[in-house]
C-alpha cells in the first residue's frame, strides 16, 4: 500500500534536524529558491499518467458564427431566435444559453449575425457544412463559419508564399480487380481470427489467396455497394480498404462502439450506428447514427435519440432498432434517403442533409415503406384503422413532388409485405387476410405494373388459398417470380410470369413442381436459373433449376448449410456452414448447373461475401449484340479452357506418375529388407532355406496338455458300518 508524505510540523522540525546532524543556525532560509508551481516542479506518477491519457480541447471549435441574419427590432428578437433555433437545433444539441445575438447599442436592433455553441466540435462542423448558403428568404442567405476560423484567417500573411510541391505517389487503381485477365471474381471470408480475400478459380478447382490479415476486424466485414471498398468494424469506428491485391486503408470513420454500417447505393455515403446502455435500467437505450462522406470521412449529419425513436418499421436490427434505419432511394445518384417515424416518413436531401421541403410526409399510422430500386418512388403501407372501419392501403408516392401515383385499399388485412423487382418494373404486395370468422388467415398478392400507364394492379390468389407462403422471390432483371407454398414438410414451388403468351397483360402461371424439400429461393443475378434450397431443419438440400426449360439440372446437398450466395456474374454459387454449427464449418463452390467444383473446410467459419460488381458500362444494344454473337466471343475463352484442361490433365498425369513411383519405391524398400533378413528367417526354420510355403508339408501333431487338476474325496458308504 502506498503512503503519502505529510508536511512536517514546526515543533518537529528541530528534532528532525538534530537527528540528521543539521545546524539550522548556519542555514540562510531566505536564500533558498523554491521551484515555481504548486508541485515545485516535481510531478507525481499519477499526474504524468493523467496527462498522457487525457487530451483537452482548446479554442472554440464547437462555436459557429452565422452571418446575414435579418436585422430586427427588440420586439422581433424572440421570433428570430426561434427560427434560428429550429434550423440549427435539428443538426445538433445547442448548449444552454448557447445562442447569442449581439445588439447595436444605439439602435437596439440586432446586428445581423449570431453565435451558436454546440456540445461538440463535430456538431458545429456539421452545422457549418449543411447551413452555409442556406436560403432563409430572397434577401437573407446564411454565411456560416467556424469561430476558430476567424483567428486562423487573421494570421494569414499578406505576403504570398508558393505552396510546397509534393512528389506524386502512384497508388493502386481501385477498379483494377475488374480487369482480371481470367475474368475471375473475388470473395472475402472470415474464419478464426483471420480475414482473407480470394480469387475464385474454378479452372484450378481451388481458390487463390489474394490477401490475408489477422485481427483485421473486431466484428464483421462488409463490401460497399459497388465493390470498390471493403469495410471493417472496430471499437473506435469503421474503416474502408481498397484495391485488388494490396488493400490499403483509405479512410477512417470515428464512431465509438459502432455496431452496424450501411453504404448508400452509389457508395457516396456511409451510415454508422451505435447504442449505449442507460444508467437507469428503466430507460431505453440511447442510439447514435452518423452519416459520413465516404471520400472525405466527414460527418455530414448526426442523429441521436432513444431506441424507441428508431424502432418503427424495418425487418431487423439490434436492441429493437429496425435496420437499416435510413433507406436509400433507387439509382446510383444517392440523392435521397428516408426514415419512418410516428405517423410520418421523413425524406432527406443529401445535398443539404436536411428534410425535403423542410417537412416530413404526414401519413397517419404508416407501418412500413420501401423505395423503388431504380426510381425515387416510395411504396407506403398503412394498416387498418378506426377499429376496422378504415381500410388498409398501399400507396405509391413520387419524390420530390410528393405526388401520389397510385393507391390500393385493402380489407381484413392481418399483415403485408412489399417486394420490388430489381429493375423497378413491378411491385408485389403479399397480403395476409382474415377469413370471415377471423379465426384464420389466407394469402394473396397485389401485383403493380409500375412502368405501365396508370400503373394497373392485378390480384393473384393461389389455387389453394389456405396454403402457407414460405418464400417469394422476383427474378432479377426479369419478369418472373417464384413462390414456395404449402403446409407439409414437402411444399410446392410455383413459377409465374408477368408476361402471358398472348400478351394480354395478365399474370400467367408457368408451372408448379410438387413436393420439394425447400424453404428458400435463390435466383441467379442474371435470372433464368434458381436454387431451391432446404436450409436449417432441411439440412442443406439443393436443387438447381432451369426456369427457361422448366427442368431440374442437378440436385445436391451441403449438410447443415446455413447460407447461400451467388457470385455477381451468376456463374457460380457458394454454400457455407458458419459457426452457428460447431461441426462441418466451411464452404462449397458450385457451378450454375449444380456441379460441385471444390470444398474448403475451415474451423470457426463466420462469413463469405462475394465482391459486388458495378453495373456494366456497355449499352443495352451492345449487350444484345454480344448475346447474339456469343459463339464468336466464346472461342477465345474455349481455347483458354482447353489449354487449362490440358494443363490439368498433364498435372494429373504427373501426380499419378509420382504416386506410382512412390509406391514402387516403397515396394523395393521392403524387398531389400526382406532379403537382408533371409539368414535370420532360415535360422528360425532350423536351416531350411526356402521361403515358399508350397515347398513344405503340413504335419498334424496331437499335443495333450493338462488344463486343470482337482482333488476330491469320494464317499463309498463305509461310514455306516461302524
Amino acid at each position: 500500500m502506498e503512503t503519502m508524505e505529510m508536511p512536517v510540523p514546526a515543533h518537529r522540525l528541530g528534532t528532525d534536524t538534530q537527528q540528521l546532524n543539521i545546524d539550522l543556525s548556519n542555514v540562510d532560509l531566505d536564500s533558498i529558491q523554491l521551484p515555481p508551481g504548486e508541485d515545485f516542479g516535481i510531478k507525481s506518477e499519477d499526474e504524468e499518467e493523467e496527462e498522457d491519457s487525457l487530451e483537452f480541447e482548446t479554442g472554440f471549435g464547437n462555436i459557429v458564427v452565422v452571418d446575414n441574419l435579418p436585422v430586427v427590432p427588440p420586439e422581433k428578437f424572440e421570433k428570430l431566435e426561434g427560427v434560428v433555433r429550429k434550423i440549427f437545433g435539428q443538426i445538433g444539441t445547442i448548449r444552454e444559453r448557447g445562442l447569442w445575438m449581439p445588439i447595436h447599442p444605439e439602435t437596439q436592433k440586432s446586428r445581423g449575425y449570431c453565435f451558436i455553441e454546440y456540445n461538440t466540435p463535430q456538431e458545429a462542423q456539421t452545422a457549418k457544412d449543411q447551413t452555409n448558403g442556406y436560403k432563409l428568404d430572397k434577401s437573407h442567405v446564411f454565411v456560416v463559419n467556424m469561430f476558430d476560423d476567424f483567428d486562423k484567417y487573421m494570421k494569414v500573411s499578406n505576403e504570398w508564399i508558393p505552396p510546397e510541391t509534393k512528389a506524386y505517389t502512384p497508388v493502386e487503381n481501385l477498379q483494377q480487380w475488374l480487369t482480371d485477365d481470367k475474368g475471375r471474381d473475388q470473395f472475402v471470408i472470415r474464419a478464426n481470427t483471420d480475414t482473407e480475400v480470394y480469387w475464385n478459380d474454378p479452372r484450378q478447382l481451388r481458390p487463390e489467396l489474394v490477401y490475408r490479415r489477422g485481427y483485421w476486424t473486431e466484428s464483421f466485414v462488409q463490401w460497399s455497394s459497388l465493390g470498390t471498398y471493403l469495410a471493417t468494424v472496430h471499437r473506435q469506428g469503421a474503416a474502408i480498404w481498397g484495391g485488388a491485391t494490396t488493400f490499403n486503408r483509405l479512410m477512417r470513420f470515428a464512431h465509438p462502439q459502432v455496431k452496424l454500417i450501411d453504404f448508400s447505393p452509389g457508395e457516396k455515403f456511409l451510415v454508422t450506428y451505435s447504442s449505449h446502455e442507460p444508467s437507469n435500467p428503466r430507460d431505453t437505450q440511447r442510439v447514435t447514427l452518423n452519416i459520413f462522406d465516404v471520400r472525405t470521412g466527414k460527418v455530414l449529419r448526426e442523429f441521436k435519440g432513444s431506441a424507441d425513436d428508431f424502432a418503427t418499421g424495418g425487418t431487423g436490427g439490434v436492441a429493437g432498432v429496425s435496420w437499416p434505419v435510413f433507406r436509400w432511394a433507387g439509382g446510383r445518384d444517392d440523392k435521397y434517403f428516408a426514415r419512418i417515424g410516428k405517423n410520418a416518413i421523413s425524406v432527406y436531401e443529401t445535398d443539404t442533409m436536411t428534410l425535403l421541403d423542410k417537412k416530413s410526409i404526414k401519413v397517419e399510422n404508416v407501418m412500413d415503406f420501401s423505395w423503388s430500386p431504380t426510381d425515387p418512388i416510395l411504396a407506403l403501407f398503412v394498416p387498418e384503422g378506426g377499429g376496422g372501419n378504415q381500410p388498409a392501403k398501399v400507396s405509391l408516392v413520387q419524390i420530390p413532388g410528393r405526388e401520389e401515383l397510385r393507391q390500393k385499399n385493402l380489407f381484413s388485412v392481418s399483415d403485408c409485405k412489399m417486394y420490388w423487382q430489381s429493375n423497378g418494373d413491378y411491385l408485389a404486395v403479399k397480403v395476409d387476410r382474415y377469413t370471415k370468422t377471423k379465426k384464420s388467415t389466407y394469402t394473396g398478392f397485389e401485383l403493380f405494373r409500375i412502368k405501365e400507364r396508370d400503373i394497373p394492379i392485378e390480384v393473384l390468389e393461389l389455387e389453394n388459398k389456405n396454403d402457407k407462403i414460405i418464400a417469394f422471390a422476383w427474378e432479377p432483371r426479369g419478369h418472373r417470380f417464384a413462390i414456395i407454398h404449402g403446409d407439409g414438410p414437402r411444399p410446392d414451388v410455383s413459377f409465374y410470369s408477368m408476361r402471358s403468351p398472348n400478351h394480354v397483360g395478365r399474370v400467367f402461371k408457368l408451372a408448379t413442381i410438387k413436393g420439394k424439400q425447400a424453404n428458400s429461393l435463390y435466383w441467379s443475378p442474371i435470372g433464368r436459373f434458381i436454387i431451391l434450397a432446404g436450409l436449417k431443419a432441411l439440412n442443406g438440400q439443393l436443387e438447381f433449376y432451369n426456369v427457361d426449360e422448366l427442368e431440374t439440372m442437378a440436385t445436391g446437398e451441403h449438410f447443415m448449410a446455413t447460407d447461400i450466395e451467388w457470385d455477381p456474374t451468376g456463374r457460380y454459387a457458394a454454400t457455407s456452414v458458419t459457426s452457428v454449427h460447431e461441426m462441418e464449418n466451411g464452404f462449397n463452390i458450385w457451378s450454375f448447373n449444380g456441379k460441385l467444383l471444390y470444398h474448403v473446410s475451415r474451423d470457426h467459419f463466420y462469413q463469405l461475401l462475394w465482391r459486388p460488381r458495378p453495373p456494366s458500362l456497355l449499352s443495352p444494344e451492345k449487350e444484345e449484340e454480344i448475346a447474339k454473337n456469343l459463339r464468336k466471343y466464346s472461342k477465345k475463352y474455349e481455347a483458354e479452357d482447353q489449354d487449362v484442361s490440358l494443363l490439368l490433365s498433364e498435372q494429373d498425369r504427373e501426380k499419378r506418375k509420382k504416386l506410382q513411383e512412390d509406391w514402387q519405391g516403397w515396394v523395393n524398400q521392403w524387398k531389400r529388407l526382406h532379403e537382408e533378413e533371409k539368414l535370420f528367417r532360415q535360422e528360425l526354420r532350423d536351416g531350411e532355406s526356402s521361403d515358399e510355403e508350397e515347398e513344405y508339408e503340413a504335419e498334424e501333431v496331437e499335443v495333450e496338455e493338462i488344463v486343470d487338476v482337482t482333488e476330491e474325496i469320494a464317499s463309498f458308504g463305509f461310514e455306516q458300518l461302524d
